[in-house]
């Protein structure tokens, strides 16, 4: 498995990375997602056998906790390979290089990458945070096919790289597989404690962190995570489907897109959806794409209620909604795409007001009863993109009431930097 884009840092590879892993590995996955997402040449090798093991791996046995290894162009090795471990190798986890932002970004999707770019590019002094893979969700997306200006569509990752490539071009800083834990405001200013100690501090933020994909919450979904269980379209995952007999649960236009994407190596994909009919979110043109596959099935009124497996995922038990049947089906790959969480926890000890949902509150959704909040310290009212918080700005599938598209994520990065210039013009 390969991706053919390398990542454009300097110091990426120029050939591939070899990673070595047993099957159904829940490391191997986090591997292959992260190099996948981070549009980095790769070759997964699945190791099969302890003579393999021994002969392509060096290492003892397929149990050898040495596995995943992970082989570098230039002859470096890493044994008991992590996603960070890669990543600090490649030399993309770094430190703050500034005591001082005028913005910082939390957040690589569409929405924060957006923003780095407009403000970096108008002189802004950016930092953009994100503490997995540069593109968030849509980074997982195979094929976007109604962005505007693609018409043969672009995936997802690929369009999170070129952005990362335009940020940094115009002098954005760009951490990796970094996290803030805890946000405070004061004196004008955010501070936020790094997990790994230090701290952010910047003039203004914008809090683009996405959603979290929810969970089936099912006894074994936790041990069999990465090992047959998927959240999201598993884009990294497709070659490994090969003749296999696969199920996608969801609705929405991920599921569909995860669904068309896996159909092209898969003898045959189920989406399973609990309704009865799609989202209707789901495009019209993709729906017409599923109907017309002929690998791929939709189940409608269908609901997952067990799973089962030892090391990996084997079985699935799925319900008929309209009838209460239950039905124990052999399945090897399960991909769970219904809806997400936002992640806005970080927000629960500070004054930003969230909804019932947990989704920040900003602009004229601060209003109730066309009053401002008690916790609005200034006369002017918050600019549209503004949270309860003067100069902290949310964007994207976070915000309360967002539009859950690429485009209007990209358009909403723009406006918040608009709105800083305000903001700093005015303090």
């Amino acid at each position: 498995m390969t991706t053919d884009q390398p990542h454009g840092s300097p110091a990426d590879p120029r050939d591939e990375i070899r990673v070595f892993g047993r099957v159904a590995s829940p490391a191997g996955y986090e591997i292959r997602d992260f190099l996948s997402r981070s549009v980095v040449a790769f070759e997964w090798v699945e190791l099969t056998s302890d003579e393999q093991a021994r002969r392509e791996a060096d290492v003892a046995s397929l149990d050898d906790p040495r596995l995943p290894v992970c082989l570098f162009p230039d002859g470096a090795r890493i044994e008991a390979a992590t996603a960070r471990a890669i990543a600090d190798r490649l030399g993309w986890v770094s430190r703050p290089r500034q005591t001082e932002y005028d913005v910082s970004i939390y957040g690589a999707g569409p929405a924060g990458l957006s923003a780095a770019v407009y403000a970096a590019s108008e002189g802004l002094r950016t930092v953009l945070i994100e503490r997995e893979a540069v593109g968030g969700q849509a980074g997982t997306s195979s094929l976007i096919e109604n962005y505007l200006g693609f018409p043969g569509g672009i995936s997802g990752a690929r369009l999170a790289e070129r952005a990362r490539q335009q940020a940094v071009a115009f002098g954005a800083e760009i951490l990796l597989m970094r996290e803030g834990v805890k946000a405070e405001f004061r004196d004008g200013r955010i501070v936020v404690d790094l997990a790994e100690g230090g701290q952010l501090i910047a003039r203004t933020n914008i809090c683009a962190t996405g959603i979290e994909y929810r969970r089936l919450g099912l006894p074994g979904e936790d041990r069999l995570l990465g090992a047959g269980v998927y959240y999201g379209s598993g884009a990294s995952e497709a070659a490994l489907c090969r003749g296999e007999h696969v199920y996608v649960v969801g609705g929405g236009n991920s599921a569909g897109q995860a669904a068309m994407h896996l159909s092209q190596e898969a003898r045959m994909v189920t989406v399973l959806i609990r309704h009865d009919r799609p989202a209707a979110s789901m495009s019209r043109y993709l729906l017409d794409r599923l109907h017309a596959t002929p690998n791929i099935a939709i189940q409608t009124r269908a609901q997952v209620t067990a799973i089962e497996g030892d090391d990996r995922l084997r079985a699935i038990t799925v319900r008929d909604e309209e009838t209460g049947t239950e039905q124990l089906v052999e399945a090897g790959r399960l991909f769970v795409l219904i809806g997400g969480r936002p992640n806005t926890e970080w927000a629960r000890d500070t004054t930003i007001i969230r909804d019932e949902g947990g989704y920040l509150l900003t602009g004229p959704d601060l209003l109730g009863g066309g009053r401002l909040p008690a916790e609005w310290p200034l006369e002017r009212q918050p600019y549209y993109l503004e949270t309860s918080v003067p100069g902290s700005f949310a964007i994207g599938d976070v915000r309360h009431n967002s539009v859950k598209r690429v485009a209007s994520a990209v358009g909403e990065g723009a406006m918040a930097v608009q709105f800083i210039h305000r903001h700093l013009a005015d303090i």
